[in-house]
């Protein structure tokens, strides 16, 4: 029955109680790869639970119809690897020796999905949990808190619950991790306003350059109606890369192709001794990274950096050339979080910038809240580059930085802020053109359509008050009122002097 059934709620509080196993012998960024890929093998467990008793009961008293069906499921869970092996088990005294060998057995009964997932993490390390005693103690208690999880899929309130709650958790995560958290989280809110602008369509090729855990990936192919079309992404870190292998196949995007490697010194996503094409290539990259590969851009065997080579010590036109050169000529598009310097520096950055000005590539300038992402409080902005612009050189500029919901520790954008956006946006790209030099007022202190006129004015400086006016004129002063003010308060002075005489004489102090 349905109140029977096991909410996202319940699986997030306990999964986050379990944590607490963890807390005092490594920080988040390093549990959460424990924790997640633990419920990773909870789930696979308990999905194949729920297998076996569905073919059982459509193929009584014939156990070899059994298994043969079984080796036909997405995931084969071979015995050592299943959740309740292992949780039998959960006192002895090589539990993390058992727990690696459950991971490596699960990789190679499934070779095409999980090769390497579970290489960067071990149960089984001093380092991590400490002396042989006090790791034991510990995944004992992470197996029980896990056991208390019911993950079967006949059993949870809803087919995307378990993805949900694993996006949930990360966030969870990102919220502990601090700095190091922009590495593999962007936030929910962000994600969703950036997959609507891009506005994926049936038959796309998506792709995320930087891609983390996975989360903006899995936003923009939500965005499509339907099952067609096909995700891409890479990403540097080898357990982030495995922690976003384990989220496509939670939320059932089992052929996405995620890879591992540095995205501007070794592409993975090669086709035809070429860059790989998208329709829509999407990313929230390491905002300024250092150290990028400046030495090597120049020769680049894929020409990526023609315009220009970005700075050694500040990657992000480096992330937004690769971005562009790797969508479809003719009708690519491109949305990247950038921090607002891109926006305004000179030198090879200005270049640069001027150059895609002129090739008619940026289609919109979004500046955001401050204190929306993980690990920085800095205000960022989304650029969207239109492969499709066609004779239309206009650019549009939204300042959305003052419409959020505060938070304690972060702020977020709410529902009506992501709307405001999105409609502002659609609305700009249905218009007819301008036939004016001088760019237009949209609406007011929000946002404005610019011509190349007003670019090349402003030197090809894009930042965002260089176009939306938001100053706001102080009301003017009543002098009289202020004069009666500055009286009443002398008076006010006059009395409270003479009542502190008075109580000062009772005192016989003076």
């Amino acid at each position: 029955m349905a109140e029977n059934k096991i909410t996202q709620k319940e699986i997030n509080n306990i999964v986050w109680k379990a944590c607490d196993s963890l807390r005092p012998v490594m920080g988040s960024g390093q549990y959460k790869d424990y924790v997640l890929t633990l419920l990773f093998v909870k789930y696979l467990s308990d999905v194949w639970k729920d297998k076996v008793v569905q073919y059982r009961e459509k193929y009584p008293n014939n156990e070899e119809m059994v298994q043969r069906q079984l080796q036909r499921e997405r995931f084969i869970l071979p015995k050592e690897s299943n959740f309740e092996f292992l949780y039998e088990n959960r006192n002895e005294n090589n539990i993390g020796e058992l727990i690696d060998m459950a991971l490596v057995a699960l990789e190679d009964a499934n070779r095409s999905k999980l090769a390497m997932v579970f290489r960067s993490i071990s149960f089984n390390a001093e380092t991590a949990f400490g002396p042989t005693k006090q790791r034991n103690q510990i995944l004992k208690n992470l197996l029980v808190d896990f056991a208390g999880l019911d993950l079967q899929p006949s059993h949870l309130e809803g087919n995307d619950i378990i993805g949900d709650s694993y996006e949930y958790l990360i966030s969870l995560f990102a919220g502990e991790a601090g700095k190091k958290a922009g590495e593999f989280y962007t936030p929910g809110e962000v994600s969703t306003l950036l997959a609507k602008l891009v506005d994926p369509q049936p038959g796309n090729r998506i792709c995320d350059p930087a891609c983390g855990s996975g989360s903006l990936l899995i936003k923009v192919a939500q965005e499509v109606e339907g099952k067609n079309y096909s995700l891409y992404g890479q990403e540097n870190n080898g357990s982030t890369w495995a922690l976003c292998r384990m989220n496509m196949f939670l939320h059932e995007q089992d052929s996405a192709t995620i890879e591992w490697g540095d995205t501007l010194n070794n592409p993975r996503l090669i086709e035809n001794d070429g860059l790989m094409k998208f329709d829509i290539v999407v990313a929230n990259p390491p905002f300024s990274l250092d150290k990028w590969g400046a030495d090597n851009a120049a020769a680049d065997q894929y020409n990526r950096f023609y315009r220009g080579v970005p700075p050694k010590s500040k990657g992000d036109y480096a992330f937004i050339t690769h971005m562009i050169e790797t969508t479809y000529e003719d009708k690519g598009k491109v949305g990247v979080i950038v921090p607002h310097g891109v926006l305004f520096r000179g030198s090879s950055e200005g270049q640069i910038r001027k150059k895609l000005i002129d090739d008619n590539l940026l289609e919109a300038v979004i500046g955001l809240p401050a204190n929306l992402f993980f690990g920085t409080g800095i205000p960022a902005a989304i650029l969207i580059f239109n492969r499709a612009k066609g004779s239309n050189k206009e650019i549009l500029f939204i300042d959305a930085s003052r419409e959020f919901e505060s938070g304690k520790n972060q702020n977020r954008l709410r529902d009506i802020d992501i709307e405001h956006v999105v409609s502002v946006y659609k609305n700009f790209k249905a218009a007819q053109p301008l036939n004016t030099e001088k760019g237009m007022v949209i609406e007011d202190k929000y946002a404005y359509r610019a011509t190349i006129s007003d670019i090349q004015e402003n030197d090809y400086n894009l930042n965002i008050p260089r176009y939306v006016d938001t100053f706001e004129e102080e009301a003017p002063v009543d002098i009289k009122a202020t004069q009666e003010n500055i009286v009443a308060l002398k008076q006010e002075l006059v009395q409270v002097e003479t009542q502190m005489e008075n109580y000062l004489k009772e005192l016989n102090l003076i």
